[in-house]
């Protein structure tokens, strides 16, 4: 029997992700650029229609009031997405609506000053405006823990072993938002989840002038004909005596958005009035501001990894919370509804189509200022049935999810230690969200609504249980030169200063040598 080789027993740990055609600093040709981000732009609809079409009537609005919402949250998202590419993070990531924000909201939304309201339109604009108040307040918490380097240090503790339950839960946590919204119209978005995995995984080797289109346009090709397939079930009367929940989920433009949309409305600041603060309602916003610093920075983890790059330092890392919280003090102004965060299923996507390409990204939020000026253009876009949405997440939220897991690689999993901090890490960070999901709003009623809000959401967010969890456990358990080695710390260490790895100045550079008045820690 021949001698087995070393190299062939597995495959050694490697810093950046292999196979992808163009990486964070790398473009490709402008006509294939503009697809992609018009594909990245598509995903971002499922957000962007699904958070307002949940609170606006909740708040007393109507379809006027929720497609200009749905407007103002995707011109935000393309505003903030080019502030994150060009002086935040510098990684390909999309910015859009934020969930871990509905449980203050919804109590903002519950508050019996706003409830005894009885005409229904004045009720939405002063919900809106008490919104706007609480996030304004509240994003400081991420201009100052972000610009002040605050994160930066407490990023320090992190290691692999701690991180990748946090990665990983940020895909994998958003289990509820797959098959179980799938389900709502399995006639559509099952051969939705389908399609997609046959022409992005089975078809990818097919070329058009050396070009792999079914790999790169799985997304757009598959949306496009389930889209197709939808409208002619809906046009054929299928759902025409079907129940009420039935036609919402598996109808075109169901939501009414293209009819009530303007041809032309460009969103402002205070266009629903000026802000109203009140502390307790700001309070209660910060605990989400707080969860969506930790779920976008697990994010903007998995996202330098499916873009080719190195872990961006933890500098780079702060610089990208500060400008996620200049961004939610602009939801605040201009009324989106809902705070931001990096979304998770754009992330995904840079995988699924191998380009991690930082332009297409830019060029995708072009596509979101443009279409959600021009109302019925964009309206018409998003009335793709949620489902559709939901079969892709099923992809690309797994996608994103068994990147943190990835991390492992790196630590002695080997080690009982690991094992269990892994193991409870991950366990807990689905267990305990489950268990506050099982009481709506949460299980925490005392009289403080402030209080109750910051314990529900810190509780229902899998990234941040897990974080919690995992750091504490790595740096409680027997601490020493074999657990730091078990725990993946010596190949961390190097990426955790700017100047430490010649290849971050490449990646993270600020533009237009803004790095002379800002130099990297």
């Amino acid at each position: 029997m021949a001698d087995v080789k070393q190299e062939d027993l597995g495959h050694p740990p490697i810093d950046q992700l292999q196979g992808l055609e163009y990486c964070v600093d790398s473009n490709p040709p402008w006509g294939e650029a503009v697809l992609l981000g018009f594909q990245h732009y598509i995903l971002s609809l499922g957000t962007a229609v699904m958070i307002p079409s949940l609170l606006v009537p909740m708040m007393g609005g109507d379809d006027n009031d929720k497609v200009r919402v749905v407007q103002t949250l995707l011109f935000m998202g393309g505003i903030n997405t080019l502030l994150q590419t060009l002086f935040g993070t510098r990684l390909p990531t999309v910015i859009g609506g934020s969930y871990a924000f509905i449980i203050p909201i919804m109590s903002i939304i519950r508050h019996p000053f706003l409830i005894q309201i009885t005409d229904g339109h004045e009720r939405f604009l002063q919900s809106m405006r008490a919104i706007q108040g609480a996030l304004i307040v509240a994003s400081g918490v991420q201009i100052i823990i972000g610009f002040s380097q605050l994160w930066a240090l407490f990023s320090r503790f992190f290691s692999p072993l701690g991180m990748a339950p946090v990665v990983a839960l940020v895909g994998f946590g958003l289990l509820d938002r797959g098959f179980p919204l799938l389900g709502q119209c399995v006639e559509i978005g099952l051969p939705m989840l389908l399609l997609f995995v046959i022409i992005s995984q089975y078809l990818k080797r097919i070329q058009l002038r050396h070009v792999p289109v079914l790999e790169r346009f799985s997304l757009l090709i598959s949306v496009v004909i389930i889209w197709v397939y939808a409208h002619l079930l809906t046009a054929g009367g299928a759902y025409r005596n079907r129940p009420e929940l039935t036609q919402v989920n598996c109808q075109t433009d169901r939501a009414h958005l293209i009819s009530s949309a303007p041809w032309i409305k460009i969103p402002y600041p205070l266009q629903w009035g000026a802000p109203m603060f009140n502390a307790g309602h700001a309070f209660g916003m910060m605990a989400a501001v707080l969860v969506s610093t930790i779920e976008s920075t697990g994010t903007y983890m998995a996202a330098a990894r499916l873009a080719s790059a190195t872990p961006p330092p933890a500098h780079v890392l702060s610089r990208g919370i500060g400008w996620q919280g200049i961004g939610i003090m602009l939801d605040g102004l201009f009324g989106t509804g809902t705070g931001s965060t990096v979304s998770v299923e754009n992330v995904g996507l840079l995988g699924t189509t191998k380009i991690g390409s930082r332009r297409v990204v830019q060029i995708s939020a072009g596509f979101m200022i443009f279409f959600s000026i021009l109302g019925k253009f964009g309206a018409l876009f998003a009335s793709i049935p949620f489902s559709i949405f939901a079969a892709v997440y099923c992809v690309l939220f797994a996608l994103s999810g068994a990147v943190g897991l990835s991390f492992l690689q790196f630590t002695n999993m080997n080690s009982i230690r690991s094992l269990f901090i892994a193991g409870v890490s991950l366990f807990l960070g689905l267990s305990i969200p489950n268990y506050f999901h099982l009481y709506g709003s949460g299980p925490a009623h005392t009289r403080a609504g402030w209080f109750n809000d910051l314990i529900n959401t810190v509780f229902s967010s899998p990234p941040t249980v897990a974080l919690g969890v995992g750091v504490f456990l790595d740096k409680t358990l027997e601490r020493g030169g074999a657990a730091e080695g078990d725990s993946g710390w010596r190949w961390w260490a190097k990426f955790r200063n700017f100047r430490d790895d010649y290849r971050s100045e490449e990646f993270y550079s600020l533009p237009f040598n803004l790095d002379r008045f800002f130099p990297p820690a």
